[in-house]
Protein backbone atom coordinates (compact mmCIF):
# COMPACT_ATOMS: atom_id res chain seq x y z
CA UNK A 1 0.00 0.00 0.00
CA UNK A 2 1.44 3.41 -0.96
CA UNK A 3 2.35 5.75 1.85
CA UNK A 4 0.50 8.99 2.49
CA UNK A 5 3.60 10.80 1.22
CA UNK A 6 3.23 9.03 -2.15
CA UNK A 7 -0.36 10.24 -2.40
CA UNK A 8 0.83 13.73 -1.47
CA UNK A 9 3.40 13.55 -4.28
CA UNK A 10 0.80 12.73 -6.93
CA UNK A 11 -1.58 15.40 -5.64
CA UNK A 12 1.26 17.95 -5.69
CA UNK A 13 2.20 17.02 -9.28
CA UNK A 14 -1.42 17.38 -10.42
CA UNK A 15 -1.92 20.64 -8.53
CA UNK A 16 1.31 22.04 -10.00
CA UNK A 17 0.31 21.04 -13.53
CA UNK A 18 -3.12 22.61 -12.99
CA UNK A 19 -1.51 25.81 -11.73
CA UNK A 20 0.82 25.98 -14.72
CA UNK A 21 -2.08 25.42 -17.13
CA UNK A 22 -4.11 28.16 -15.43
CA UNK A 23 -1.23 30.65 -15.45
CA UNK A 24 -0.31 29.66 -19.01
CA UNK A 25 -3.83 30.57 -20.06
CA UNK A 26 -3.40 34.00 -18.45
CA UNK A 27 -0.14 34.48 -20.33
CA UNK A 28 -1.34 33.31 -23.75
CA UNK A 29 -4.97 34.47 -23.83
CA UNK A 30 -4.22 38.19 -24.48
CA UNK A 31 -2.31 37.05 -27.58
CA UNK A 32 -5.24 34.97 -28.83
CA UNK A 33 -3.50 31.68 -28.02
CA UNK A 34 -4.13 28.66 -25.85
CA UNK A 35 -1.37 26.74 -24.08
CA UNK A 36 -1.82 23.85 -26.51
CA UNK A 37 -1.50 26.19 -29.50
CA UNK A 38 1.68 27.69 -28.04
CA UNK A 39 3.06 24.16 -27.64
CA UNK A 40 2.41 23.50 -31.35
CA UNK A 41 4.09 26.76 -32.36
CA UNK A 42 7.04 26.00 -30.12
CA UNK A 43 7.52 22.43 -31.36
CA UNK A 44 7.30 23.49 -35.01
CA UNK A 45 9.57 26.52 -34.51
CA UNK A 46 12.25 24.42 -32.84
CA UNK A 47 11.94 21.43 -35.17
CA UNK A 48 14.86 20.69 -37.46
CA UNK A 49 12.69 18.55 -39.77
CA UNK A 50 12.97 20.28 -43.16
CA UNK A 51 9.72 18.75 -44.45
CA UNK A 52 7.71 19.67 -41.38
CA UNK A 53 6.34 17.18 -38.86
CA UNK A 54 3.63 14.65 -39.46
CA UNK A 55 0.51 15.07 -37.34
CA UNK A 56 1.48 11.88 -35.51
CA UNK A 57 5.01 13.14 -34.77
CA UNK A 58 3.52 16.38 -33.55
CA UNK A 59 0.95 14.64 -31.37
CA UNK A 60 3.70 12.51 -29.81
CA UNK A 61 5.42 15.72 -28.67
CA UNK A 62 2.32 17.56 -27.49
CA UNK A 63 0.91 17.61 -24.02
CA UNK A 64 -2.63 17.02 -25.30
CA UNK A 65 -4.70 13.97 -26.10
CA UNK A 66 -4.10 12.69 -29.65
CA UNK A 67 -7.81 12.90 -30.41
CA UNK A 68 -7.62 16.69 -30.01
CA UNK A 69 -4.74 17.28 -32.43
CA UNK A 70 -6.81 17.44 -35.64
CA UNK A 71 -9.19 20.05 -34.24
CA UNK A 72 -6.29 21.99 -32.73
CA UNK A 73 -4.51 22.09 -36.09
CA UNK A 74 -7.74 22.98 -37.90
CA UNK A 75 -8.15 26.05 -35.69
CA UNK A 76 -4.50 27.02 -36.07
CA UNK A 77 -4.63 26.64 -39.86
CA UNK A 78 -7.77 28.80 -39.97
CA UNK A 79 -5.90 31.46 -37.95
CA UNK A 80 -3.05 31.28 -40.48
CA UNK A 81 -0.40 30.01 -38.04
CA UNK A 82 0.20 26.55 -39.56
CA UNK A 83 -0.35 24.81 -42.84
CA UNK A 84 -0.70 21.15 -43.71
CA UNK A 85 0.79 19.71 -46.87
CA UNK A 86 0.40 16.25 -48.32
CA UNK A 87 3.34 13.97 -47.69
CA UNK A 88 4.84 13.16 -51.11
CA UNK A 89 5.71 9.62 -50.01
CA UNK A 90 2.42 8.75 -48.28
CA UNK A 91 -0.96 10.27 -49.18
CA UNK A 92 -2.39 9.31 -45.78
CA UNK A 93 -0.01 11.68 -43.99
CA UNK A 94 -0.04 15.45 -43.68
CA UNK A 95 3.15 17.40 -42.93
CA UNK A 96 2.60 20.36 -40.61
CA UNK A 97 4.58 23.56 -41.11
CA UNK A 98 4.73 26.89 -39.33
CA UNK A 99 3.61 29.75 -41.57
CA UNK A 100 5.46 33.08 -41.57
CA UNK A 101 2.58 34.52 -39.51
CA UNK A 102 2.89 31.62 -37.06
CA UNK A 103 6.64 32.19 -36.76
CA UNK A 104 6.10 35.90 -36.06
CA UNK A 105 3.60 35.03 -33.33
CA UNK A 106 5.99 32.47 -31.83
CA UNK A 107 8.84 35.02 -31.89
CA UNK A 108 6.60 37.43 -29.97
CA UNK A 109 5.44 34.89 -27.38
CA UNK A 110 8.56 32.75 -26.84
CA UNK A 111 10.56 35.43 -24.97
CA UNK A 112 7.60 36.08 -22.65
CA UNK A 113 7.29 32.38 -21.93
CA UNK A 114 11.05 32.06 -21.37
CA UNK A 115 10.86 34.94 -18.88
CA UNK A 116 8.14 33.30 -16.79
CA UNK A 117 9.95 29.95 -16.90
CA UNK A 118 13.06 31.71 -15.58
CA UNK A 119 10.98 33.42 -12.91
CA UNK A 120 9.33 30.19 -11.75
CA UNK A 121 12.58 28.21 -11.66
CA UNK A 122 14.70 30.95 -10.12
CA UNK A 123 16.57 29.63 -7.11
CA UNK A 124 16.53 25.99 -8.19
CA UNK A 125 19.92 24.38 -8.59
CA UNK A 126 20.83 22.25 -11.60
CA UNK A 127 20.86 19.24 -9.27
CA UNK A 128 17.31 19.98 -8.10
CA UNK A 129 16.08 20.40 -11.66
CA UNK A 130 17.79 17.17 -12.78
CA UNK A 131 16.43 15.20 -9.82
CA UNK A 132 12.91 16.54 -10.41
CA UNK A 133 13.08 15.67 -14.10
CA UNK A 134 14.19 12.14 -13.23
CA UNK A 135 11.30 11.66 -10.78
CA UNK A 136 8.77 13.06 -13.25
CA UNK A 137 10.11 10.77 -16.00
CA UNK A 138 9.60 7.75 -13.74
CA UNK A 139 6.07 8.84 -12.88
CA UNK A 140 5.27 9.41 -16.57
CA UNK A 141 6.61 5.97 -17.51
CA UNK A 142 4.64 4.30 -14.71
CA UNK A 143 1.31 6.02 -15.44
CA UNK A 144 0.34 3.85 -18.46
CA UNK A 145 0.95 0.76 -16.35
CA UNK A 146 -1.80 1.56 -13.83
CA UNK A 147 -3.94 -1.42 -12.98
CA UNK A 148 -7.09 -1.45 -10.96
CA UNK A 149 -7.02 -3.79 -8.01
CA UNK A 150 -9.66 -6.53 -8.11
Amino acid sequence: MPSETNFDLIIAVLATADGFLREGSRLFKPLGLTSAQYNVLNILAESSAPGGLSQRELSDELVVDRSNVTGLLDRMAKAGWVRRDDDPADRRIYRVHLTPEGRRLWEKVAPRYAAVVAQVTRGLTEEQVSATLAVLARLKAAAPKWKLAD
